[in-house]
C-alpha cells in the first residue's frame, strides 16, 4: 500500500513531475514556429565542431545551401542564429534592436582573460534581461555582467562627445596627414619593413588622438603594446574557438588539468590586459601633473572632470569618473590600431595583385594633383577621386578586417520570417556573407573589382551599401570610432598612390612573386599573413616632395 511518506509514493510522485515536465515542453515545443534552418546537429555538442578557424565561411555556404540569410547552430547547448543578409541584420539588429542590444557573457575573455573593461562600449554584461536567462548562460552569471546598461551608455556618451567635437574632427585629420607624410618617408627608407610602418602609421593617429603622444615621433611601446592587446581579443573572441565559452563551469578547472591549456593563455592574456589600460592611462597623468601632458581625450576628459567637482576625489557633479575615462581611452587605444592597419595591409595585397587598377587610381590622383601644382593629397580631395572611394571600399568588403561581427544576444523570444529565435540565443551578423551578396555586389563577388562601386559616367553609386555599414558592426553596437578609421585609411592610401609604385617583389631572375590572396589568420580580426612586395618611389620628384612635406613637419 502506498503512503504519503514511504519511498514509493516519492519515486512515483517524482515520475508523474518529470512526466509533466517532459510533455508540458513537448506541447509547447509542437505550439512553436520552427527555428530556422541548419546543419545537422550531434547530440550534447550540436554544430560545435562542424565549425572551422575561420566560422564566417562554413556559414555562408549554410545559407546559401538552405537558400536562408538566417540560419540557426547549436553550440554544445547554446542557441545561435546566423545573419547573413543587410535586410536581416537591418530587421532585427536595428529595427528590434531593443531586444537585439545585449551582449553574451565571455567567460574567455572578460572573465579568465581580464578584458571587462574593453567590453563597456561593447556593452558585454548588460544585464536586463530576465534573471533566469542568465543563468542559462554561467551558474555565476553576476561575475561575466561587468558592466550595466546605464554604465555602457556612460561610457558611450563620453566616447561619442569627444570624436564629434569639431576641434576633435579637426586634430584626427590633421593627425592623420600628419602621420601618412611620415608613413610615406619611412616606407622610401625602409620599404621591406611596411607592415611595422603601417602599424606605427595606425598607431602614431591613435596614441595621439587617445594619449596625447606626438603625432610624428609617437610611442613605440604604446604600438607594440596596442598590438599584442589586439591579437590577444580578437584569438579570444572567435566563436567556438574556447571550449570555456560554451561550458563556463570549465573556467573553473585549474591551469594543470590536462585539457585546461586555455588556462595559461588566460593568465598571460590578464597580465597584458592589466598593462593595457594601466601603463599609457598612468604616463598620462604624469604628464599632466609636470605640466607637459598635450591635448588629447584623456587629459581633456580628466581636465573636465576636475573642474566639474568640488575636489580632486569627488567627482559627484560630473556625469562620469576616472574610472570611465580610464575604460574608454583603453578601447579607443587597441580597438582602433589593428583595423587600420590591416585595411592598408590589405590595400597594399590588392595593387600587387592588381597593377591595372594601381594604375587607373594613380591617373586620378595624378590629375587631381596636377591642377593642384604638385601637392600632395589632402582631405579637401576626396570629393575629387571617385575611383580612390572605390577602391577603399573594394578593399573593406574583398577582405573585411571583421568578417563576422561580434555577437548580440536576444533578451526575449522572437519571430521573424515564420522562424522562432530563442530568447538567450546568440545573434550573429556574417558580414563576409553579406559582403558577397551578389544582389548588392554584382557579379563575382569574390574578385577585386572596384568597378563595382562606381556608375558608367565613372562617379560614384551610392545606391550600393558602403561595405563600412557591415565591416564595423550591426545595430545600436556599430564602432563608435569608425570614423577615425576611415579618415586614416583613406588618406594613407590617397598618399602611397600619389607617390608610391607597389608590386611583386622580384628575385635574382627578374620574375614576379606573387602573394597568395587567401593566406589570412583567422580570427574577429582578418588579416594578410606576411608577404613580399616591391615599394619603389614613382618618381625623383616624389621623393623630393615627401622629404621636404615630412621633413618639415618632422
Amino acid at each position: 500500500m502506498l503512503t504519503l511518506d514511504s519511498p514509493s509514493t516519492i519515486v512515483f510522485a517524482a515520475a508523474l513531475c518529470v512526466l509533466w515536465l517532459v510533455s508540458s515542453r513537448l506541447r509547447v515545443a509542437k505550439s512553436l514556429p520552427p527555428l530556422p534552418p541548419g546543419p545537422r546537429k550531434w547530440p550534447l555538442v550540436g554544430n560545435l565542431f562542424s565549425l572551422t578557424s575561420r566560422p564566417w565561411e562554413p556559414c555562408m555556404q549554410w545559407s546559401r545551401e538552405y537558400n536562408s540569410d538566417i540560419i540557426h547552430l547549436n553550440l554544445a547547448g547554446t542557441s545561435v542564429i546566423v545573419l547573413s543578409s543587410l535586410g536581416a541584420t537591418d530587421a532585427l539588429l536595428e529595427k528590434r534592436s531593443a531586444i537585439y542590444s545585449d551582449r553574451p557573457p565571455a567567460p574567455m575573455a572578460g572573465d579568465l582573460m581580464g578584458w571587462k573593461f574593453l567590453f563597456v562600449l561593447m556593452n558585454y554584461g548588460k544585464t536586463n534581461q530576465p534573471h533566469h536567462l542568465q543563468e542559462s548562460f554561467s551558474p555565476r552569471a553576476d561575475s561575466v555582467h561587468p558592466f550595466a546598461g546605464d554604465e555602457w551608455r556612460t561610457h558611450r556618451r563620453l566616447f561619442n562627445q569627444e570624436l564629434n567635437l569639431p576641434s576633435t574632427k579637426r586634430e584626427i585629420r590633421t593627425s592623420a596627414r600628419v602621420a601618412a607624410h611620415a608613413l610615406l618617408r619611412r616606407l622610401l627608407d625602409g620599404p621591406e619593413g611596411y607592415r611595422g610602418h603601417l602599424h606605427r602609421f595606425a598607431g602614431e593617429i591613435i596614441i595621439s588622438l587617445t594619449y596625447g603622444a606626438d603625432a610624428v615621433v609617437g610611442d613605440a611601446p604604446y604600438i607594440a603594446l596596442a598590438e599584442q592587446a589586439a591579437k590577444s581579443v580578437a584569438g579570444a573572441m572567435v566563436p567556438g574557438r574556447f571550449l570555456v565559452d560554451v561550458l563556463p563551469l570549465l573556467r573553473y578547472i585549474p591551469e594543470w588539468f590536462p585539457g585546461a591549456g586555455f588556462q595559461s593563455i588566460a593568465r598571460e592574456g590578464k597580465k597584458l590586459a592589466e598593462k593595457t589600460r594601466d601603463v599609457p592611462f598612468t604616463d598620462t597623468k604624469r604628464k599632466m601633473e609636470e605640466g607637459t601632458a598635450q591635448p588629447c581625450f584623456t587629459v581633456n576628459a580628466l581636465q573636465a572632470l576636475d573642474s566639474s567637482s568640488p575636489s580632486k576625489s569627488s567627482s559627484s557633479s560630473s556625469y562620469y569618473d576616472e574610472s570611465t575615462v580610464k575604460n574608454v581611452a583603453a578601447v579607443m587605444y587597441i580597438a582602433g590600431v589593428d583595423t587600420i592597419t590591416t585595411t592598408l595591409t590589405v590595400f597594399i595585397l590588392a595593387m600587387v595583385l592588381h597593377p591595372e587598377v594601381l594604375k587607373k587610381a594613380q591617373g586620378e590622383v595624378d590629375a587631381v594633383l596636377k591642377r593642384k601644382g604638385g601637392e600632395l593629397p589632402d582631405f579637401d580631395d576626396e570629393e575629387a577621386l571617385p575611383y580612390v572611394a572605390a577602391v577603399v571600399r573594394e578593399v573593406l568588403r574583398w577582405r573585411p578586417t571583421g568578417p563576422i561581427a561580434v555577437p548580440h544576444r536576444l533578451s526575449t523570444d522572437d519571430e521573424y520570417q515564420g522562424y522562432h529565435l530563442p530568447a538567450g540565443s546568440l545573434v550573429i551578423g556574417n558580414a563576409w556573407a553579406i559582403l558577397r551578396d551578389e544582389k548588392l555586389y554584382g557579379s563575382n563577388t569574390e574578385a577585386f573589382k572596384p568597378e563595382r562601386f562606381l556608375l558608367d559616367d565613372g562617379a560614384l553609386n551610392k545606391t550600393i551599401p558602403h561595405p563600412e555599414t557591415s565591416v564595423f558592426g550591426f545595430g545600436r553596437r556599430v564602432c563608435p570610432g569608425r570614423h577615425v578609421a576611415m579618415s586614416a585609411i583613406w588618406i594613407a592610401v590617397v598618399s602611397m598612390l600619389a607617390t608610391l609604385d607597389l608590386g611583386r617583389s622580384m628575385d635574382e631572375k627578374e620574375e614576379g612573386e606573387e602573394p597568395d590572396e587567401n593566406a589570412f589568420e583567422g580570427g574577429i580580426l582578418f588579416a594578410p599573413l606576411p608577404f613580399k612586395c616591391s615599394i619603389m618611389p614613382r618618381s625623383k620628384e616624389a621623393v623630393e616632395l615627401v622629404r621636404d612635406v615630412s621633413g618639415f613637419e618632422h
